[in-house]
């Protein structure tokens, strides 16, 4: 079989060409935990600021050795004019990847701020796939991200390479090598004083070395865990630049396995955010023993560690939030790739990601391992590293922390502890945080303590950082940006429309409820179901359970519509004693029950067990404009208490504000803020959210009609001015009124205002008639009148019509008839 790669005329022999290494037809490579050949050792990452795969230099640059930061309490390195740790001017210096052995222990401090709920709510939705994993281009179609113009190869080789002594360590019991003592320069070739093993930091290979009888070297491009990297010409597949990614030094046993099982699986890796393995290949190097050297795409861009610099020293601040959320969104499904074929990749780091062009990769595959594999080395970057890999593995769980720990030094300062990032900064200290509150819950659940109350997967991650991207986003510029939930239907009725908070049953009514899961047993059940009431409902489905073939899992959705319908027609107590049941079941961390115990909650009116209860799910699930909509209607709530703890009124309008800025679907944040707004004399503010309600929704006139409320509304009748009136005026005029009742109560509002106005002494500047009638007592009475009958025309209470009649006597105006 001859090779399909473009220029190549090499032949498949044992799945691989013999000439460019190409795989033609990748297959899905399941490793084992066996330790056997399949299953992958592990690389170190780099230990500079190396791209593997990529054009970027180490950290420090060609020739540069870099000081220790003087901040207090740091010890991070100092290059590229800021520290690697803290970020303070003047540096930055990658720390330096760590070995950890399975079974052993990790150190990290913890994530420096507790769940702000302290509960623990498991949102993992089996059979559900994620919509956020499928995006048209880097941004998710909604973040401009500025192009990375690519690097020449020519200009990625190093013209002075050499490893920084700090970064100098022995390859085999990890003490500090190299270093300098009594003024002399440290020796960058030698043997360990600890333990003898030989150390060498200078590169193998000199440009025109040509390595495998094909690949000609132009020389070093950075330096990693495993070795110098090289940019390298293939003179058999048309010259293509590659980079080979060298051993580090051949004593090193645990670097020699890495690269042996980057070579058996790593060339089947398949995903355009990956870099491409082509080949591996050995040579002689000038001690006669054999160096091994993997084979990868060239990457020219820029990694996220450079353009997170870049940044800082043209903007003087770290990226922005929606750029970084960008980022990982396009790295997430290359890691949801590698958890697919039971692989982690186990060092995510901003130094492991490089953007070029409008593309994004992870440019080291060096620390991938088995999720199944507990006997080899572990590799990771103190800071980045989960604290409990050590003794786990790795897990998903690690994986998603060493995700948030990523976003989080992107966007924000790290404090610094031992010389590596500390604990995440509270809202208290960071204003991001506080600007960013979805973001913040976000973080504070892919970096919690306790890996159970971390994400599930890289696909729930997906789902969740889209909603929050589009929260930051809506926040930024003011510009909604909707999207489907995967959790949630839409939300079932507009509450609060009259200006107060109706029941909590019909809250219940209005909210969203949590989606069935198709692939569920009882799908196709609830989905025939006729009945409404909770008796009906558990009748018709308990016979229909019965007909379901045997030997099929148990229904989770079957309980929780029961303990819907309970809510839904006001049984608290019905659906709490539901609740305990499914609690004792595979259900019980199923964050559904936290969201239906609030529900009950409200309908208990215990304002307090709601607002916990929705709390921890805004925390799971922070990207969910549902639990946000909960949380507000319950601080409204208890705002309206005579013992209302401080603040409750600005937790609610915060909470519709986030939820009114991101999606106009839910027009009762709007009419909620609106009312708070006005109960705060911020009448402006409010009637800005009135007017943004969608023209073609079914309640546009209703918040036309507040808005003219809320106009007129002055804290005093003597600030009440003849623009309010003619504003007030003209917006009646544009309202789409559909029945004369409707009509005739707008233009009365108006009229009652104005005729207070002119018994005020008001004398109006302008001339021209208020909705038809002159702006004067005769003429306002006389509408005023009108309104009233018009009114008494259209109401079927006699008494009420008796009592309208008699209202527009009393104002019309005087006559001599």
């Amino acid at each position: 079989m001859t090779c399909t790669e473009p220029g190549c005329t090499g032949t498949i022999e044992d799945g691989y060409c013999t000439v460019c290494g190409t795989a033609p037809a990748p297959a899905v490579a399941t490793p084992t935990s066996s330790g056997s050949a399949a299953t992958p050792a592990h690389g170190a990452p780099p230990t500079g600021g190396a791209a593997t795969g990529g054009a970027a230099t180490s950290a420090a640059g060609p020739g540069n050795t870099p000081s220790v930061c003087a901040e207090p309490g740091c010890g991070g390195t100092i290059e590229d004019g800021y520290c690697a740790v803290c970020g303070t001017a003047p540096a930055t210096s990658s720390a330096r990847a760590t070995t950890e052995i399975s079974g052993g222990t990790t150190s990290r401090p913890s994530s420096g701020s507790g769940a702000v709920s302290g509960r623990s709510v498991r949102s993992v939705r089996t059979g559900r796939s994620s919509s956020g994993a499928t995006r048209g281009r880097l941004g998710a179609g909604m973040v401009n991200v500025p192009r990375v113009t690519p690097i020449d190869p020519s200009a990625a080789v190093m013209a002075n390479p050499e490893v920084p002594e700090q970064q100098r360590y022995c390859g085999k019991c990890e003490r500090p090598v190299g270093r300098s003592r009594a003024g002399q320069t440290g020796r960058a070739d030698g043997f360990c004083a600890h333990c003898g093993t030989r150390f060498s930091f200078t590169p193998k290979l000199v440009r025109g070395d040509l390595v495998g009888g094909q690949y000609e070297v132009l020389g070093p491009v950075a330096h990693g865990g495993l070795g110098w990297i090289y940019l390298a010409l293939d003179h058999r597949v048309n010259d293509r630049p590659v980079v080979l990614k060298g051993l580090l030094n051949t004593g090193d046993a645990d670097a020699m396995r890495a690269a042996v099982a980057e070579k058996r699986f790593l060339a089947q890796v398949d995903h355009p955010n990956i870099v491409q393995i082509f080949n591996f290949v050995e040579d002689v190097g000038p001690d006669g023993a054999p160096v091994g050297y993997i084979v990868m795409a060239y990457v020219g861009g820029t990694s996220l560690k450079q353009l997170l610099r870049q940044h800082r020293d043209v903007e003087g601040q770290y990226l922005p939030p929606a750029q970084a959320i960008a980022y990982i969104l396009e790295m997430l499904p290359a890691l949801q790739y590698l958890h697919d074929r039971n692989l982690a990749y186990c060092d995510f780091k901003p130094d492991n990601v490089m953007q070029i062009e409008e593309q994004v990769k992870l440019i080291d595959l060096g620390a991938v391992i088995s999720l199944e594999d507990r006997d080899s080395a572990l590799y990771g970057t103190p800071g980045y590293q989960a604290p409990e890999v050590g003794a786990t593995g790795p897990t998903i769980a690690s994986e998603v922390y060493t995700v948030g720990r990523t976003l989080a030094v992107l966007i924000m300062k790290m404090p610094s502890v031992n010389g590596h990032f500390g604990p995440m900064p509270e809202p208290a200290t960071e204003p991001l945080l506080q600007r960013h509150d979805s973001l913040y819950r976000f973080l504070l659940r892919a970096t919690d303590a306790d890996p159970n109350r971390r994400f599930g997967s890289v696909a729930e991650m997906i789902d969740q950082l889209t909603g929050v991207l589009r929260e930051v986003l809506a926040t930024e510029d003011g510009r909604p940006r909707p999207g489907l939930s995967t959790r949630f239907g839409p939300p079932r009725a507009v509450f609060g429309i009259d200006e107060t908070l109706p029941d909590p049953l019909e809250i219940i009514g209005a909210l969203p409820f949590p989606l069935v899961d198709p692939t569920d047993t009882g799908a196709a059940l609830l989905a025939s179901t006729s009945a409404v009431t909770p008796e009906d409902l558990e009748r018709e489905l308990a016979a229909g359970q019965r007909s379901v073939v045997t030997g099929e899992a148990e229904s989770a959705e079957i309980p929780l519509r029961l303990i819907r319908a309970a809510l839904e027609f006001g049984q608290a107590a019905d659906a709490l004693t539901r609740l305990r049941e499914a609690e004792q079941t595979p259900l019980a961390d199923d964050w559904r029950l936290t969201w239906y115990r609030g529900q009950a909650a409200l309908l208990q009116r215990d304002w307090a067990a709601a607002q916990s209860e929705f709390d921890a799910l805004y925390t799971a699930l922070p990207g969910e404009p549902a639990p946000k909509l909960a949380l507000a209607v319950t601080a409204d709530y208890t705002a309206a208490d005579a013992e209302a703890p401080d603040g409750a009124r600005q937790d609610a309008a915060r909470y519709y504000d986030m939820v009114w800025r991101t999606d106009r679907a839910f027009t009762s944040a709007a009419f909620g803020l609106a009312r708070l707004r006005r109960q705060d004399d911020r009448r402006a503010d409010a009637i800005t959210v009135l007017d943004q309600v969608d023209p073609a929704s079914v309640v546009h006139t209703a918040a036309g009609i507040a808005a003219i409320d809320t106009l007129l509304s002055v804290p005093v009748p003597g600030d009440l001015t003849e623009t309010l009136l003619r504003e007030s005026g003209t917006r009646v005029e544009r309202l789409r009124l559909d029945s004369r009742r409707r009509a005739a109560q707008a233009r009365m509002r108006v009229f009652e205002a104005a005729l207070v106005w002119l018994r005020l002494g008001r004398i109006p500047a302008d001339r021209a008639p208020l909705l038809g009638v002159t702006l004067d007592q005769r003429g306002i009475r006389t509408g005023l009148e009108r309104c009233y009958r018009e009114l008494a025309h259209e109401t079927d209470d006699f008494w009420e019509r008796i009592a309208l009649v008699e209202q527009a006597n009393d104002v019309r105006p005087r006559t001599t008839l």
